[in-house]
């Protein structure tokens, strides 16, 4: 029997349990459709399409062979899709491109159960995040990752490009987060805690003008992966968001700002109702470039996730698409009557596993018990590397004595790693002031 795990208790109702596991005693694994299309003005935005990659490095990580990862068992592989939007050059983008993947997979310990491994994801990426900025930081690219295990997508993003989730019955809901200064005021209030100078462009002493900028650097966004040129307090700490679809399934819409700063998401999925995927990119493209011209890269990728065999993307109803931003309904609102009497169907459920934003690695990698037990305690939390007994520094060193976290308790980071997390947490500036 398959147990779903409900830390408060008001996840998904008893009675959908049991039609679940009345009709399905093994879940079926989605099929995944696919389709990318791309405008170019700068050449500066980069995809990642991994249908089936596997879970552990070296075998489908990177731009490879993960798209030809057959012949094994489908419970060991995973799906990937990804956007690097660059800026001030492609180099940052085409090396998170090439890395990152493997850097999240590393991070993760081996021989893990599936539900172990669902856990292990959201440390694991930003994990992989950190890493990849700390071993390239010139230049910058914004980064949104999407991981698709069976019926569970995980989605972690810094900068501005977006991923949406329009599931089977046409309730939508945004699985990234924006990173723009002008959006996020919380995140202007971190980068000048942090020593960053946060403006518009003034001229000549008048009013500033433009979006919300940091300096020196000038850069509209408060999270990417490079630009260290801009300073340390723009840093690679993604947000991550985990959900599980119902076994409807649903459409993911992943697109960079060419797109999102053109058509608002409704108007992008009313556009490519009942289209398949590859169709529907190209819609999204055709449209968004169509509204404002091409301005900038236009990159979309169209992902849809599918009860197995079913190979034309699901039937919504007009109009019916909502924003979810609480995704555990009361019981009631959970499914309609006539839902009720569709016997084994599912209701039009997604439900939330994890979500979490915060910049902090001392929030970030700390995991509560027994999760927190499959990393080992001596490896470098972000880079991974083997260290003795007494050798790391814990990720809660500065905490205050009467904190309820042990300042002397795991996870640890090696020096350069911790010396990164001083830097983005802006330590390493009020020091030489």
């Amino acid at each position: 029997m398959e147990v779903h795990a409900d830390v408060d208790g008001s996840g998904v109702p008893l009675a959908v349990l049991l039609k679940r596991e009345l009709c399905n005693q093994k879940v079926e694994r989605p099929d995944i459709l696919f389709g990318e299309a791309n405008k170019s003005k700068k050449g500066e935005d980069f995809t990642l399409l991994l249908p089936r990659c596997h879970r552990t490095t070296g075998e489908g990580g990177g731009s490879g062979g993960g798209e030809n990862a057959g012949g094994g068992d489908d419970d060991d592989t995973i799906s990937v899709f990804a956007i690097f939007d660059g800026h001030n050059g492609s180099l940052a983008a085409i090396y998170t491109r090439e890395n990152l993947i493997n850097n999240v997979l590393a991070a993760i310990p081996p021989n893990l159960t599936s539900e172990e491994w669902t856990a292990a994801l959201p440390r694991a990426l930003v994990a992989g995040f950190v890493k990849t900025d700390k071993d390239f930081q010139t230049k910058g690219t914004t980064v949104t990752f999407v991981i698709i295990d069976g019926w569970v997508v995980t989605v972690a993003s810094v900068g501005d490009s977006r991923c949406i989730l329009e599931s089977a019955e046409g309730s939508v809901y945004f699985l990234s987060a924006d990173h723009r200064l002008d959006a996020n005021e919380e995140e202007v209030e971190r980068v000048t805690a942090s020593g960053g100078e946060v403006g518009r462009i003034n001229i000549a002493g008048g009013a500033g003008i433009g979006p919300l900028r940091c300096w020196p650097g000038g850069l509209c966004l408060s999270r990417s992966i490079g630009d260290i040129d801009v300073g340390e307090f723009i840093v690679p700490v993604p947000h991550v968001k985990q959900v599980k679809l119902s076994n409807a399934g649903g459409r993911l819409v992943i697109a960079s700002d060419g797109v999102w700063d053109a058509l608002c998401f409704q108007e992008a999925l009313n556009y490519i109702r009942g289209l398949p995927a590859e169709a529907a990119a190209n819609r999204i493209v055709k449209e968004a470039v169509t509204s404002k011209g091409l301005r900038d890269d236009t990159t979309c990728i169209v992902v849809d996730i599918l009860p197995p065999e079913k190979l034309s993307p699901p039937l919504k109803r007009p109009g019916k698409g909502v924003i979810k931003t609480l995704f555990r309904r009361r019981p009631s609102d959970e499914m309609s009557e006539d839902q009720m009497d569709r016997g084994c169907l599912e209701p039009d459920v997604v439900e939330e596993i994890y979500e979490e934003g915060s910049a902090m690695l001392a929030r970030r990698l700390n995991i509560n018990y027994p999760s927190g037990n499959m990393f080992k305690l001596h490896d470098c939390a972000v880079c991974q590397l083997e260290m003795k007994p007494g050798e790391g520094t814990s990720v809660h060193g500065n905490m205050p004595k009467h904190s309820r976290v042990d300042p002397w308790g795991g996870p640890f980071l090696c020096s350069s790693c911790q010396l990164k997390k001083e830097a983005m947490e802006g330590k390493l500036h009020s020091r030489t002031e």
